[in-house]
């Protein structure tokens, strides 16, 4: 159940950067001798159950789904993994951000409702003409793809997003991943039964909402700009680890490993 003083909060979040539950870590320096996970703050459009939702007792904005607990679990199954010095806490910024170029990589999360002003448009677009690498996760069905691809043509026009298949590098770069698995968020997934989220649950028309894939955006050169993981949730499955063994051996384990692969892949290329 919404804590009582959250409902206070939602005339306060509609059309707003609102960092609600971010604890300062978006004006807090980061240690650049090491690799900072950096979530990305953008605004989103609607109301309640669109620009931000109710869930485990309190108010959340689309940008910070799963933040910080699942971007911190992640960091630290990154530095287990790999030899990659990983900063302990994940960091996040406005896409304004002075400092943002400091950053090789930024993750962004649930952007099915996201819009976008043109003091972040501009600074979006030379982030990413500069070598930025932003990963994209947990939007589900057409509508929702729709409105961020809609979103990007204002970054930068003129792009054609890319479905990678099986064989491309990104699949085996640590991990040599058979498929791109679909992880649900906690509340839909169930031992044994399906993966895909539920149509209600999401931006309508949903469409299909059932084949996990990875979409890639690409500069004049072929390297990745903008990577999507759509129809998966991969952030959920670092944030719900502790949940039970069955999820996280279902789940959490494919989602650190699709993780690695990106990160471990956007540093080498």
């Amino acid at each position: 159940m919404l804590a009582t003083g959250a409902f206070a909060t939602l005339g306060a979040l509609a059309g707003s950067n609102l960092i609600t539950g971010d604890g300062g870590r978006a004006s807090a320096p980061a240690d650049l001798s090491r690799l900072n996970l950096v979530r990305a703050i953008y605004d989103s459009e609607g109301g309640m159950g669109e620009a931000y939702y109710a869930y485990d007792g309190r108010v959340w904005a689309r940008w910070e789904t799963d933040f910080p607990e699942g971007d911190d679990n992640f960091g630290h199954r990154l530095k287990q993994l790999t030899r990659i010095n990983v900063a302990p806490k994940a960091a996040s910024r406005l896409l304004t951000a002075p400092d943002l170029g400091d950053f090789p990589m930024l993750y962004m999360s649930d952007p099915g409702y996201m819009v976008i002003t043109e003091e972040e448009r501009t600074a979006f677009a030379n982030y990413l003409k500069r070598g930025g690498f932003v990963w994209v996760d947990d939007f589900w069905g057409d509508a929702e793809w729709q409105q961020f691809a809609n979103v990007m043509r204002t970054v930068l026009p003129n792009r054609e997003w890319r479905v990678l298949s099986l064989d491309h590098p990104i699949f085996h770069t640590v991990f040599d991943l058979k498929e791109m698995p679909q992880i649900p968020a906690l509340p839909f997934a169930s031992p044994g039964g399906s993966t895909a989220e539920s149509p209600g649950a999401h931006k309508f028309p949903a469409g299909s909402l059932d084949t996990p894939q990875m979409r890639a955006w690409l500069d004049d050169d072929g390297r990745i700009m903008v990577l999507a993981t759509h129809n998966t949730d991969v952030g959920d499955g670092w944030e719900r680890e502790a949940y039970g063994e069955w999820y996280f051996e279902t789940f959490s384990t494919r989602s650190y490993m699709v993780g690695v692969n990106v990160v471990v892949y956007a540093m080498t290329h």
